[in-house]
Formats: structure tokens, sequence, C-alpha cells
């Protein structure tokens, strides 16, 4: 039940708005269907004619009823041309916008445990098969409902025993095709499956193509989307068979229902049993539209099955890992963060971080550093929600995190990452993410992130390229400041933003973090440039997942502990 209401809440959004569209492209199958049963009935008038049978039309009223259905069909083409089309094109474009919707919901630590192949897949692949075999199909499921019914409805009116022995032909190989389609449903699973995980691998391919060809491993890259690729290809050559499965079956009783009509057509005209040669013709076209629809229904349902299946999959994923439950905070830090006897482990039994406690005042900045593996960028994760399955306590103004609102805590909390996505957009678009700000809030952000430079020289409307490839690494750095600083984030965690970077641009870079006010900034960092260092409130140096120390530089190096060794050898 809640998958069919799930299912009722999806689907509504193909048609919400779109009515009359929708009732429009269906009047013209209905009208279509009409017309081509009237083809049937004017057929059977011409051959009686020909026959000379009596009660046959005149030729001069068989000739104005053959340009009067010829004609209709301009006026229907063009509702057809005025109503499909645009039916189409609104129900995936506000289906589209509102699962993604859907997906958005999703915190950041719901979406990083999720494979991202599944929504590529669902939002290409599978989309594409609803927009086939369910959108498409509205119309000729009305078209050969409307044509293979009246189809009946006229074989009874000519001779109801010619009719049922039409019917009786066409039904046993009707109910087996009907059975047989349930295959279609799951072959049409199976393929959606094995797209969404050829996706994935050539999605991690791709993103990882500089590593692929740094180690030489572009033949292990090959066989792996191979073998994902084979995968796809063997699911579809499945589908492929129980296609011609059901297409045989169709194929059996179009021919069987066909040539036993006509043989019992052929007996009832010669012992003279109400069959004419015109209805025997004609009978023989409307038995054309019975075996059509037995041929093609049989698949077109079982596809249309698949199809809503695979919107069930859709909204099953993005219904699934929700996790939006919490309180609100203010948005503002007054006192600062709390971190208490923080565990955490990415695998049971085998933790990251050992009992950690810090504090960290509003307003300040801190520097987070330790060698590779330390914990620095989990310490940073956690503290962004990143997971909340942790032992211990992360408090912002003595609110814990796991009790915070994702949408709350994201109003809080900016994160610059070190791989900074860039739209390929203009400057200021990827500035302000296509939102609406006062135009003296994003100068002071272009100001205040170093960007003004960059702006006088190429403009605020120059295209970054897709993803960022216009830009330096430094330029799209102060992009994701700028960002933080025009959404006026109380809080903003910085993880390793200028490992890429070279020493003047990170140099510059970090400058431009520490001269914020009024922002507490955790700064994770592997750069050791004693002129920076000294600018921060506070220095937590992180050893094998614990807080080995903490202070400011000039403390730290006094000690001549372990942040003094790391200090000494990052100069040599």
């Amino acid at each position: 039940m809640k998958d069919k209401t799930l299912r009722r809440e999806y689907t509504a959004w193909f048609f919400r708005g779109n009515r009359l569209a929708y009732c429009g492209m269906l009047l013209a199958a209905l009208l279509f269907s009409l017309l081509n049963l009237s083809v049937a009935w004017l057929l059977q008038q011409l051959v009686d004619y020909v026959a000379g049978e009596p009660d046959a039309f005149s030729l001069g009223a068989l000739a104005a009823l053959t340009a009067g259905i010829i004609l209709a069909i301009v006026p229907l083409k063009a509702l057809q041309y005025g109503t499909k089309p645009r039916f189409m094109a609104r129900a995936l474009t506000q289906f589209k916008r509102f699962a993604f919707g859907r997906l958005m919901r999703k915190s950041i630590a719901s979406f990083q445990s999720e494979a991202t192949g599944t929504y590529l897949s669902a939002f290409s692949n599978d989309l594409t098969t609803v927009e086939t075999n369910y959108l498409e199909r509205q119309y000729e499921l009305v078209f050969n409902t409307v044509w293979a019914g009246g189809a009946v409805a006229l074989m009874v009116l000519y001779n109801p025993i010619l009719a049922v022995i039409a019917i009786g032909l066409c039904a046993m190989p009707l109910l087996a095709s009907m059975k047989a389609g349930a295959h279609m449903e799951r072959a049409e699973k199976a393929v959606s499956e094995k797209n969404g995980a050829f996706t994935a691998s050539l999605k991690d391919i791709l993103s990882g193509f500089s590593v692929v060809k740094g180690f030489r491993a572009e033949d292990a890259a090959v066989g792996l989307l191979e073998q994902s690729s084979g995968a796809v290809e063997a699911a579809k050559c499945r589908r492929r068979k129980v296609a011609v499965v059901l297409g045989a079956i169709g194929g059996l009783a179009g021919s069987s229902a066909q040539l036993g009509t006509f043989l019992a057509g052929a007996l009832l005209v010669q012992v003279g049993r109400g069959v004419t040669p015109g209805v025997l013709i004609a009978f023989m076209d409307l038995t054309g539209a019975v075996i059509t629809v037995v041929g093609e229904m049989p698949e077109m349902l079982a596809s249309r099955r698949a199809a809503l299946a695979l919107v069930d999959k859709m909204a099953r994923a993005l219904e699934s890992n929700v996790r939006d439950e919490g309180r609100d905070v203010p948005n503002r830090l007054e006192n600062g963060i709390s971190v208490d006897d923080l565990c955490f482990g990415y695998e049971p039994g085998s933790e990251v971080l050992h009992h950690v406690s810090l504090d960290f005042a509003a307003g300040k900045s801190y520097a987070v550093v330790g060698a590779s593996g330390s914990g620095k960028s989990t310490l940073l994760s956690l503290l962004m929600a990143a997971r909340r399955d942790y032992a211990g306590s992360i408090c912002y103004d003595g609110a814990e995190l796991r009790e915070v609102s994702s949408r709350s805590l994201y109003e809080l909390v900016s994160m610059v990452e070190q791989d900074v996505f860039v739209f390929d957009a203009s400057i200021r678009d990827n500035i302000t993410l296509f939102r609406d700000f006062p135009a003296e809030e994003v100068d002071r952000a272009i100001r205040l992130s170093g960007l003004s430079r960059l702006i006088e020289e190429r403009g605020a409307d120059y295209l970054c390229g897709e993803n960022g490839s216009g830009l330096s690494g430094g330029e799209k750095q102060r992009i994701s400041i700028a960002r933080s600083l025009l959404r006026r984030s109380p809080v903003l965690l910085a993880d390793e933003v200028t490992s890429a970077l070279d020493a003047e641009t990170a140099y510059q870079v970090t400058g431009d973090i520490l001269k914020l006010e009024g922002v507490t900034r955790v700064v994770v960092t592997h750069a050791l440039v004693g002129s920076l260092l000294r600018q921060y409130d506070g220095i937590v140096v992180l050893k094998d997942g614990r807080v080995a120390e903490t202070g400011v530089f000039e403390e730290l190096m006094d000690r001549k502990g372990y942040f003094y060794a790391l200090y000494t050898v990052a100069q040599k």
C-alpha cells in the first residue's frame, strides 16, 4: 500500500498542471481510432457496391464519404501536434524538477553513504524508459483500446456468429501472451540495475582519468568497463529475447485469428448466413485491428508495468535515508564549538579518532595540523555532520550536532574543500549559485575573497568552463570562499584547500581566510608556514587520531614537542 501511495505521489507530477494537454492528446487518440473504424465500414460499403449488393450506398455518396474521411485527418493531426509534444515536454520537465528536489532533501551524510550511479542511471536511462514505455504509450493505449473495442462492436453488429469465432480465435494466445508479459517487467528491472552499475563504473574511471594514465592502468580500466558493459548488454539481450517471445505469441495469435476468421466467413457467405463480400472484407480489416492490439498490447502493458516499477525504484531511493529530523538552531555562533570525548571509525573496531576533546571559540581562527592519516579531514567532516555515528559529542553553542536539523546546520556552517566544484556558468553565478543577492553583498564577497582582480580582468560574466576548466586552482578556491561569505555563515570549515596550489597562491588564499572577521574558522592544512601559523588564534596538532598538542604557534615551538618536530622537518 505504501509503494502504491508513493507511486501515485510521483506519477502525479507528470500530469499536474498538464491536464489540458493530456486530455487533448487522448482525444486525438480516440478520434483517430474512430476514424480507422470508419475506414473499415467504408471499405465494406465499397466492396458491396462493386458486388452489386442492393443495400450499398451510391458511388457519389461513397466518393463524398471518402473525401470526408481524408479531410478529417488534417484537424486531427493538428490536435495531436498541439497537445502530445506539449504534454510530454511539461510532464518530464516538472517530474525531473520534483524528483531532483526530493534528492536535494538528503543530507551530506545521507548522500555520501549512497551510490551516485543509482541516481545517474535513474535520471538518464530509467527516465528514458519511463518516457517511452509509460508516457508515450498513454496515447497508444487509448488508441489501441478504442480501436480494438470498436472493431469488436462492429463485428458483432455485422454478424454475431462470425464475431464470436474471430474473438475466440484471438482469446487463448492473448491470455498466454499477457501471462508471459510479467517476464518483461523483470527483464526491464535487470537492465536498470546493470545500467546503474555501468554508470557508476564509467563515472569512477572518468573521475580518476589522471590516476589511470599515471599508473599505466589503461588496460585494467578498459577491462573493468568491458565487464560492466557486458553485464548491461547481457541484460538487454535477455530483455530482447523476452520481446521476441512476446512478439512470436502475438504473431501466432494474428495468423490463427486472421486465417480462421477468413475461412469461417467464407463458409458463412456460401451458406447465406448474412455475410456479404463487403462484410467479409470488413471483417478482415476489423480482425486485423484486434490482431494488432493482441500482438502489441501484452508487450505494451508489460513495458508499462516495468516503467512504473522504475518509477517505484526511483521513489524508494529518493525517499530512503532522508534524515532531516532535529531542531533548528539560530544562524549565529555566540560561544563556540565544543568537541568532547569524540571517537569515530569508518568500520567497526577500527577507530580513526580517539577521545578527541577540543574547543573552538566563536569568531576565532584555528589550524588543524598533523601527519597524513592523523584524522584531520575526518574531524572536519564530522564537524560538518558528514557522519553521525560517532561516540562522544559535538556541540554548536551547546546544541548537539546529531540533534540539529541538516537544513539548519547548513545555514550555520560553510565548507571550503580542496576540490571546488564550479558550474559551467559565469563567475557571478558561481558565486551566488544562481540565487538573488543584493549587489552590494556580492561586491563585498568578491572584495573580501580576493576576486576583485579576476573580475576586473575577465568580467563577472566570464564563463568558467566545465568544472571550472577556465580558472586556476586559486581562483576556484576564492570563488568557494566568496560563496561562504555571501551566505554570511558564522562558521567556515576549510579542508586542505591549498594542497593543490603553488606556494604563492596557497599563501594568498590562506591569508584571505585569516583576514575574515566575525567568522569562526577551522582550517585543516598541510602547509606549515610560520608567518601564517602565527596568525591563527590556536593550533590543534593531531597524531594517530589523538590530540597531541594545542596552543598558539610560539607556545608550541617553545615546548619542542611533536609540533616542533613537524614544523622543523617541513622547513628542510
